[in-house]
């Protein structure tokens, strides 16, 4: 049997969400973004209205107050979108169990084998938007598809509140004049080099003989080369996101920092991470340094330990290695994020011979202990005392 999947999409989600909850908002120019005044002055969300004044998401806020000057600022509640998230999965598991979601305003639907309960395809999802619509007060785009890639790539050809049906016979009409960079998966980074192959649009990718993207780009050339034909086979997972990969930790800082400064971060960013990873149980091996400079240039490096670890200590020093080895003690940086990834389930660990990683790890769980009961600022470390700490300045 042919596979039926849906991808809904929620249009301009942390803008409809405040939208919803006030109706004076509705058919004007809002904006969510960031606080200036730390430095997290960017746009994450505009509404369609402000997007029709050239309003889009990475805007800082001085460009996007430039653009649209009547424009409703309204600072991230992240919790409240998570809620919202969360009403809308219980509405999706109403039409089938097999739901997965994407990110938090888009998830995948196999409702295969569901016409004779649920309508055509198309019923389905005119039914599911209707919901969406009167439960939660916000509308959404649904894509169908014979597979998730064209699925989600349906939900893209009509925003907002559009529902859009891909067969395999659509895609060499409607995808393949498409430039390359509307393919899902491939970025800017990918776009640039496919243009060096004189491959500007989805069709060029698709009649790209496959053995040379192979040999260039290894495996994911390949699989673009299946992208562009509308080839995928991969299943909608429920459990998709309790399988944790990485634990993250990032931070704007108030003011450009530099050499040691950066440091005094990467303890704070460490603990977090640390304590994150020792409350879900899981341990990790790789841990991953990202800094953004204030020209807003991204670099991002990782090292791989000998062993799987929990600790605050072990993350930090190999980031602060990253660190020196990567980034120039002069270089400024705005931004700082810390992840550790490779994660398995804690295991039984071989003892040390002086019992040092033992003392450290009691110690460590001794500080969640009170961090759980007290609150976050009830014990940290020493140098977030000092003028580069972050988390804790309150503290001071």
């Amino acid at each position: 049997m042919s596979r039926v999947i849906l991808l809904v999409d929620m249009n301009a989600f942390f803008a409809s969400v405040h939208q919803a909850l006030d109706p004076g908002l509705r058919g004007k120019p809002v904006i969510v973004a960031g606080d200036p005044a730390r430095r997290h002055g960017v746009v994450l969300a505009a509404s369609y209205e402000a997007r029709a004044k050239g309003v889009k998401t990475g805007l800082t806020v001085a460009e996007a107050r430039l653009a649209c000057p009547e424009g409703i600022f309204i600072k991230p509640q992240h919790d409240l979108y998570v809620r919202f998230s969360a009403r809308i999965l219980r509405i999706l598991h109403d039409f089938t169990p097999l739901v997965e979601p994407f990110s938090i305003d888009e998830a995948f639907l196999d409702v295969t084998g569901c016409h004779k309960l649920l309508g055509s395809p198309v019923e389905i999802a005119r039914r599911l938007k209707a919901r969406i619509r009167q439960e939660v007060g916000i509308t959404c785009s649904v894509g169908i598809g014979p597979n998730k890639l064209l699925a989600k790539m349906a939900a893209e050809l009509q925003k907002p509140d559009g529902l859009t049906q891909l067969t395999f016979e659509d895609v060499p009409r409607r995808l393949w004049p498409l430039p390359v960079r509307e393919l899902f998966g491939v970025g800017p980074r990918y776009e640039e080099h496919l243009r060096k192959l004189n491959i500007h649009t989805i069709g060029d990718l698709a009649n790209f003989p496959v053995d040379v993207l192979k040999r260039r780009f290894g495996a994911y050339g390949e699989a673009l080369w299946f992208c562009a034909r509308g080839i995928d086979h991969s299943p909608v997972d429920p459990g998709s996101l309790k399988q944790v990969k990485s634990i993250g930790q990032q931070i704007t800082l108030p003011r450009d920092y530099r050499g040691e400064e950066i440091k005094v971060v990467l303890w704070e960013l460490a603990d977090r991470v640390a304590r994150r990873a020792r409350a879900g149980e899981y341990a990790g091996r790789t841990v991953v340094l990202s800094l953004k400079d204030t020209r807003f240039n991204w670099l991002s490096r990782r090292k791989s330990l000998p062993f799987h670890t929990s600790l605050a200590g072990d993350i930090y020093r190999a980031a602060a290695d990253l660190l020196e080895q990567h980034w120039s003690p002069h270089w400024p940086v705005r931004l700082v994020g810390l992840t550790l990834s490779g994660l398995t389930a804690r295991m039984p660990e071989q003892l040390t011979l002086f019992g040092e990683r033992e003392r450290r790890q009691r110690a460590e769980q001794a500080c969640d202990a009170i961090t759980k009961r007290y609150g976050e600022k009830a014990i940290f470390r020493a140098v977030s005392l000092t003028r580069a700490g972050v988390f804790y300045a309150g503290a001071r």
